[in-house]
């Protein structure tokens, strides 16, 4: 399991130049005018892991096999996109499908690119967005409550409760929140989950800044930290031109530059592990002579609901997880060594796997 991320924002700040980096393709035009990316564009990206090719030089893996993230370029928004706007009832319904949004702001000045609003303020985009959502919400939630009211009256327990979420729902989004504010009993998260509420998603903000500031951000990035804390989201600084360049590189070249750009690493790397904090993902690892593979699971997941993500059969048959720990596993030099010394545990379906565990599942057929 990866997961997808929907790359959203006003049009010109950089969406599209930031999507055609991280998927190392030309699918999405980046062109200096409104609306240029008519249809959702999607691509696929290798979640990059150090770990994983330390346990393949161990294990002497043929083959590598990372896990993958989605990442879908939406169109451009506009205010008014909750009436229609622009192109804004389509962007509306491909962000439902997305896990997580990555926000794109414009962090950077540039006379040659022209702003929707005449003005470069990240913090006011960010609220441009983030109301349109909300409005967007609040239409949603009254016409489904004009829909089950016969439910509601009739006694139906799915629309009883339908009803108590969205009303709640609804109290604090006029208010001028979103929804993902709202307290929600382990009960009611199904129900919850399945309302597709557009403010329920978690936000991660992308600061695209100028080369020149890619290191340390600027006075822009600066105010979006503060707003991304104060709303308990996360933040990023990525210069979407450094990782067009980038792209084009192979991987010693792309050392080479992010080096003379004061840069430790990719912007795609840091994109993608806040993505993971944002969404309280884990990864674990299976690793062999054939193969050594990186699988994606939410933090907290039980081995058989693990050792599901490879295989439906491996979790309705599941019978224990050999788990080894990555630090062992690589300070030991492997699985055999490793098992030597007493650092393979054999764990049953109540075992909560762990970030980095290698492990080898057991089952029946």
């Amino acid at each position: 399991m990866g997961f997808k991320m929907g790359i959203v924002g006003l049009p010109n700040v950089g969406k599209s130049t930031l999507f055609n980096a991280l998927t190392r393709t030309a699918a999405a035009q980046a062109a200096n005018f409104p609306f240029c990316t008519i249809e959702p564009n999607v691509g696929e990206v290798a979640v990059p892991d150090a770990r994983l090719d330390k346990l393949a030089a161990i294990a002497q893996s043929k083959q590598i096999i990372p896990t993958r993230m989605t990442f879908v370029d939406i169109a451009g928004l506009v205010k008014g996109a909750s009436k229609g706007e622009g192109l804004g009832n389509q962007f509306l319904a491909n962000i439902r499908e997305t896990d997580a949004i990555a926000h794109v702001l414009r962090c950077f000045e540039d006379g040659d690119v022209t702003h929707v609003e005449g003005r470069v303020d990240p913090v006011a985009d960010a609220e441009t967005i983030d109301t349109e959502l909300m409005l967007a919400d609040i239409e949603s939630i009254e016409k489904r409550l004009q829909n089950i009211v016969r439910k509601v009256r009739g006694g139906d327990k799915e629309a009883v409760q339908q009803e108590r979420l969205m009303r709640k729902a609804l109290e604090v989004l006029e208010q001028g929140q979103p929804a993902r504010v709202v307290d929600v009993d382990e009960d009611d998260r199904k129900a919850w989950r399945m309302m597709q509420l557009l403010t329920t998603k978690p936000v991660l903000y992308v600061c695209n800044v100028g080369e020149a500031e890619a290191a340390e951000g600027n006075a822009f990035s600066e105010k979006v930290a503060v707003m991304a804390a104060e709303q308990g989201n996360a933040h990023v600084v990525i210069s979407a031109q450094i990782e067009e360049e980038i792209s084009q590189l192979d991987r010693e070249e792309a050392d080479m530059f992010l080096d003379e750009m004061g840069l430790k690493e990719a912007g795609l790397d840091r994109l993608i592990r806040a993505g993971y904090e944002l969404l309280h993902l884990e990864t674990y690892f299976t690793v062999g002579p054939k193969e050594a593979r990186a699988w994606t699971i939410p933090a907290g997941t039980s081995a058989p609901k693990a050792a599901g993500v490879i295989h439906g059969d491996f979790e309705k048959g599941f019978i224990r997880a050999e788990t080894i720990a990555f630090d062992d596993f690589v300070t030991l030099g492997g699985e055999g060594p490793a098992k030597e010394a007493g650092k393979m545990r054999s764990e049953g379906k109540s075992y909560i796997v762990k970030d980095g565990d290698v492990l080898h599942f057991l089952f029946n057929n």
